[in-house]
């Protein structure tokens, strides 16, 4: 990120939070995309008010030593155009929540709501690896996987403010069940839930070729998860990295599939599944390669991993929780 280091007393500055499934990331973010001050806390559970709790909790402790002038909420779910109400999460209890008039009352600060996915592709787009790309889509890969796009300058967000659920397209009719309510979403076969589910079945059927896996968590099978993969793969574990292949051939079909729709300059990837680097995106680009609509007649999109890594959620969602509202 940027080295500058600004007066942490400087009016302008921000509070960025991240919810995802799993972690709910806030930090303070100055206006070159700098994070100042960090915290992270578990998710509550499924219940909004403590989700709400944990945000105000967050908050008041940045602020003790920072000078706050709007907070960014980045939640994974659907948001209205306006960016007051989710209207859905799937991994999260919020069905029509009225999530920033709750916080503003809450806080008594401006509050801006949008996906996460938005936010981590408008941070890559402004201040990280995606900068000067005239259309972009960005995809994190995390308990599901989110998508986003930055077309000329601004966020793509459809016309009633859901475009990209990427993770929920339907790749493999009657698949694996989604919490969406569907069978078969992408998410379901190229994510980091994904990467756990396949490696514990494998350790079910007792493969030999599973018997790392099943050291590492003393044959606590459960216990494997796609960061528990990921880690023996960079180790150099053989069925970790067949495994992280399989997500990779998977994710490539998907993004093959995006770019025959929407035609972006560059694919940048993010989330915690990244953390396998090129085990994960050689398998990405030969996949996407072999099934890309008029492969070797047309250019390509470069597939790229994000630059901000795990902070890029909330550096977004500072950053435009500065701009005015649309409504």
């Amino acid at each position: 990120m940027n080295a500058q280091t600004p007066d942490p007393s400087k009016p302008g500055l921000a509070i960025g939070i991240d919810i995802g499934g799993t972690k709910v990331a806030a930090g303070v973010v100055d206006e070159h995309g700098a994070v100042l001050a960090e915290q992270r806390r578990r998710t509550p559970g499924r219940d909004p008010r403590a989700v709400e709790a944990t945000i105000v909790e967050l908050v008041s402790e940045l602020g003790k030593d920072h000078q706050i002038d709007s907070v960014g909420i980045g939640a994974a779910g659907w948001m209205d155009l306006s960016g007051g109400t989710v209207l859905f999460s799937p991994h999260l209890a919020w069905r029509n929540e009225p999530l920033r008039e709750n916080l503003e009352r809450l806080l008594r600060r401006p509050v801006m709501l949008t996906n996460d996915a938005d936010a981590a592709a408008w941070a890559e787009w402004k201040f990280g690896k995606a900068r000067g790309e005239s259309r972009l889509v960005c995809i994190t890969l995390g308990t599901g996987i989110g998508g986003a796009m930055v077309m000329d300058g601004r966020l793509e967000r459809g016309r009633f403010g859901v475009a990209g659920e990427f993770g929920h397209q339907v790749i493999m009719p009657g698949g694996h069940r989604c919490e969406c309510g569907n069978r078969g979403c992408w998410e379901q076969y190229a994510s980091g839930n994904a990467l756990g589910r396949e490696a514990r079945e494998l350790a079910r059927a007792n493969s030999p070729v599973a018997q790392e896996l099943l050291r590492v968590v003393d044959g606590e099978i459960d216990s494997i998860t796609g960061t528990v993969v990921t880690e023996l793969a960079q180790q150099g574990d053989p069925a970790s990295i067949e495994l992280i292949e399989d997500i990779g051939s998977w994710l490539g079909l998907g993004l093959a599939n995006l770019a025959a729709a929407l035609d972006p300059g560059m694919f940048v990837v993010g989330g915690g599944l990244c953390g396998a680097g090129e085990l994960l995106l050689t398998p990405t680009r030969r996949a996407f390669k072999r099934n890309l609509t008029g492969r070797g007649f047309r250019p390509a999109a470069r597939i790229e991993l994000a630059e901000l890594g795990s902070s890029a959620g909330l550096i977004g969602a500072a950053d435009l929780s500065r701009s005015p509202r649309t409504s």
